[in-house]
């Protein structure tokens, strides 16, 4: 299993577990969780999915003690302060830190909001599209 981390696990760590999940297809397992579960998904992080062809509306926000029993290889942080807190899971082979913006601290019209989600979502797309790119072929060595 692939788990992604972040703080609330609204935003970032579901845009980049739909994306992952889309791009790995069911030849891995990827989850998202966080150190401080907001409790629920950012709409406009669900909106931003969707505008990609990602239907995210069964998520919901996980505290990552959920995952403490599970097969956890490989822990990616997408903020800091989830990072900080990350546990080291039984089973752990892998950990990763790519850090994002949080698009949840957006200010301004809900459009000035939704673009700022945009450009996260373009770029957790671009980082775990090449990460997945790299899975994917070192599954067939």
């Amino acid at each position: 299993m692939i788990l992604i981390l972040c703080t609330g696990n609204s935003c970032r760590s579901h845009l980049a577990e739909a994306i992952l999940q889309r791009a790995l297809g069911d030849k891995f397992q990827v989850a998202s969780a966080g150190s401080n579960p907001a409790g629920y998904v950012h709409p406009l992080a669900l909106k931003a999915l969707e505008e990609i062809g990602i239907d995210a509306s069964s998520h919901h926000s996980k505290h990552l003690n959920e995952f403490l029993d599970k097969d956890v290889q490989t822990v990616i942080t997408v903020c800091g302060n989830a990072d900080q807190a990350c546990p080291v899971f039984p089973g752990q082979v892998n950990r990763h830190h790519w850090p994002f913006d949080d698009p949840a601290h957006a200010t301004g019209t809900e459009d000035e909001q939704f673009a700022v989600f945009r450009r996260v979502r373009d770029e957790i797309q671009a980082v775990f599209g090449a990460y997945a790119a790299g899975l994917l072929d070192q599954s067939k060595s």
